[in-house]
């Protein structure tokens, strides 16, 4: 039997791994770490570059580092076949075609690189090319949400082809973009698959896992026939390409993961509005002490100012855990308006900084820890826990990993870690993933 490529998914945050189980994610991407990944197990691995918290030039040059090193460790371990996703956001905000290029660049010659933007778990799918999100049961097109009018990724187009365009400013003009439509996927694409030559653009519907599925056996039988296939994927597809069983552990079962069956910490960085109506949720559950950091006093950059915020945040955190409550530390909910969109990633990144300052200094004996966004769970993971790599346990609900840190941590060994993206599940999903753990 022929062996299955290894799947390479540059996750441009760390929520990317939220509809697969059992494999590493790795916080850092020297030559030594990326081979763990290569070596594991697993059929796919997941590098976790968050590069959409960091300007275009930034994100450019992370991305061409990890390809670099990817080149040599892919050497040393003598693999012949793999695939790489650029896993970005299922509402096409993301640094495209800036990322694909540079992969293109230091990875390729690739046949195609493929858009398939579809998230079944977090209600999106694409339909005659088409990106639509599923709001109250309408299939809303993507240009028409909250998404498209993100300061820093912002577009106007839900017709792919046409998003394409934009985003590459007209160098792939719509009309040369390959559409892959349901009827050609449920018929089989094997024979579009094959004609695909220099680093085609091509998008891809899908309504239902099945037709991931499809598609994902026929990029398969391609791959085994030599085509090289670059994508830019929300997470649907990696289930599809890694084929795996059912998680080893139920997602309501995860409780046994919780450490010596103590209250945990929830950490809310993301302010989306789903983020918001599931915070009020859960700030009214009972042994929840909210604790809201009002990040405006971080715009006045006085040290002392951080350092009393940090301060005072800890103590109520303590004061909540030694009561045997569990607290609920979130960013403060206003609206909040920059000049551009750097200043706008800089104050992200210093109300991160408090936020990845608080998770250091938590009690050591916690039993879980929730994080809530998908840049901010990317810094609990690198910055906070500092970690270079972690196990991913699966999921516990449709679009939440639930990672473990390793038994070696200084800190907080053998930690379940909830990395909750901001804009996935209903009202009720912060109380249901809070209930599975603390209940």
């Amino acid at each position: 039997m022929a062996t299955k490529p290894k799947i390479i998914v540059l996750d441009d945050d760390p929520t990317g791994s939220q509809t697969v189980h059992s494999c590493l994610l790795l916080a850092r991407w020297d030559v030594d770490t990326l081979q763990l990944g290569l070596a594991d197990a697993s059929p796919i691995f997941f590098v976790l570059t968050n590069t959409r918290a960091l300007p275009a030039d930034r994100a450019a040059a992370v991305t061409r580092e990890v390809c670099r090193n990817l080149r040599i460790a892919i050497a040393n371990c003598g693999i012949q076949d793999f695939l790489i996703v650029s896993r970005s956001d299922s509402t096409l905000r993301g640094h495209y075609p800036i990322e694909t290029d540079v992969i293109a660049e230091e990875l390729g010659p690739f046949d195609a690189h493929f858009l398939v933007p579809a998230f079944f778990e977090g209600g999106r799918i694409t339909q005659d090319s088409t990106h639509y999100l599923i709001i109250d049961g309408v299939p809303t097109p993507v240009h028409q949400t909250e998404f498209a009018r993100d300061s820093v990724f912002g577009f106007q187009h839900s017709y792919l082809p046409d998003y394409v365009a934009e985003k590459t400013q007209n160098r792939i003009p719509a009309e040369k973009v390959e559409k892959f439509l349901l009827k050609d996927i449920r018929a089989g694409s094997l024979e579009q698959l094959l004609h695909l030559k220099g680093n085609q653009c091509a998008v891809v519907d899908a309504e239902t896992p099945s037709d991931l599925s499809r598609f994902a056996r026929d990029v398969l039988t391609a791959a085994r026939q030599g085509k090289r296939f670059l994508f830019r994927s929300a997470a649907s597809l990696l289930t599809a390409l890694a084929e795996l069983p059912p998680q080893p552990v139920a997602a309501e079962e995860m409780r046994q993961y919780v450490r010596e069956g103590k209250p945990g910490v929830t950490i809310v960085g993301s302010h989306v509005k789903k983020t918001t109506q599931q915070l009020q949720q859960l700030l009214q559950e009972p042994d929840i002490v909210g604790i809201e950091v009002d990040v405006v006093h971080l715009l006045e950059e006085s040290i002392v100012q951080k350092d009393k915020l940090l301060a005072d945040t800890l103590e109520k955190i303590y004061t909540a855990h030694d009561a045997g409550k569990t607290p609920v530390v979130y960013t403060s909910r206003q609206e909040m308006s920059f000049t551009d969109s750097n200043v706008r990633l800089e104050f992200g990144a210093s109300v991160s900084s408090l936020l990845m300052d608080i998770v250091r200094s938590l009690p050591t004996d916690i039993g879980f820890l929730i994080s809530k966004g998908g840049i901010t769970s990317n810094d609990v993971l690198s910055q906070g826990l500092a970690l270079t790599s972690a196990r991913l346990l699966g999921q516990i609900l449709p679009g939440c990993s639930i990672v473990r840190t390793p038994a070696n941590h200084p800190q907080f060994p053998n930690l379940p870690v909830v990395l909750f993206p901001g804009n996935v599940g209903d009202t009720n999903a912060l109380v249901t993933v809070y209930n599975r753990l603390a209940k």
